[in-house]
């Protein structure tokens, strides 16, 4: 395909014009924005699920990973009109708005029509947006661990499996799944309720008293070095977080991929939990979505 071709295709009814499909991305692999696209369509099964309902913001980067990207809320100029879009707030806004019109994904049109302007990650809120717009109490909870160099996820999925079992003894499961990057998620599916950020600080405290050597719900990156840090901010209303199966910006096409316990408690190198593309494809070939029990109404936060 030369530069600047575009491509007509229909996708469940919808026709798109797709363009740069040979634009490598990831460099390190020639990983190309046809790949890409590919990816999203296969994986939006398990992928959909998780998005329907909840405000997508997205991560593009136009020129691939050596190039600049760009954090974008606010639907952008030509966006089809068959693109559901919902007016929130976005208090705190960097570029002033009191409010964007945030994309809803709610089919894989919308899906292949973001991976096509580039939009290579995918974070969501823990909350739903309801039929008519109203914006519902946050239904997950989740916490980001974050190891500080010279920890590692080896030394996140140690502080995963503490902190799975003080939640467990709340009556919580939680359900992990990598950063896409260096750290690891924990996700816990909850009753709707306004107290989740309130309670995963808490949590995050219990951790931090009982082992202060290794864990850390302190931001200040000098206090980080060797410790994993919680971050339950994750659950302000106004965060988000990459979603499952969201691609990653980073050096090679990596996901935020769900994994098992039994993964977590047996990682010993970094490596036991890094994936790509094509290996989240086949794991979602064998394992299903590890991540489906978060579609269904958790129980309430105790």
């Amino acid at each position: 395909m030369s530069k600047g071709e575009r491509v007509r295709v229909q996708v469940d009814g919808r026709v798109l014009s797709l363009s740069n499909l040979d634009k490598v991305l990831y460099p390190k692999d020639g990983f190309t924005k046809g790949e890409m696209i590919d990816y999203y369509t296969r994986i939006t099964p398990v992928l959909l699920p998780h998005l329907r309902d909840r405000p997508v913001t997205r991560k593009r980067y136009p020129d691939g990973m050596p190039g600049q990207s760009f954090i974008e809320k606010n639907a952008p100029a030509g966006t089809p009109d068959w693109v559901r879009t919902v007016n929130l707030p976005t208090p705190g806004s960097a570029k002033g708005r009191a409010s964007a019109d945030y994309v809803m994904v709610d089919g894989l049109p919308t899906v292949v029509w973001l991976a096509n302007l580039a939009a290579v990650e995918l974070h969501v809120p823990q909350w739903r947006v309801g039929p008519r717009g109203g914006v519902h109490r946050p239904d997950l909870m989740v916490f980001d661990l974050d190891p500080g160099p010279p920890a590692t996820i080896v030394d996140a999925c140690q502080v995963a499996c503490a902190l799975r079992e003080l939640l467990d003894s709340d009556g919580l499961t939680a359900y992990p799944k990598t950063s896409g990057k260096k750290g690891l998620h924990l996700y816990v599916p909850v009753r709707e309720s306004g107290r989740t950020r309130d309670y995963a600080e808490k949590a995050a405290l219990r951790l931090e008293e009982s082992d202060p050597r290794h864990v850390t719900t302190r931001m200040d990156k000098r206090l980080r070095r060797r410790k994993v840090f919680i971050d339950w901010t994750q659950n302000d209303p106004g965060k988000t977080t990459v979603a499952p199966y969201s691609m990653r910006g980073s050096d090679r096409p990596a996901v935020s991929a769900p994994v098992t316990w039994d993964e977590v408690e047996a990682c010993r190198e970094p490596a036991d939990l890094a994936f790509v593309t094509d290996q989240v494809l086949a794991r979602v070939e064998e394992h299903g979505d590890l991540m489906a029990p978060l579609l269904e109404e958790g129980p309430p936060l105790p």
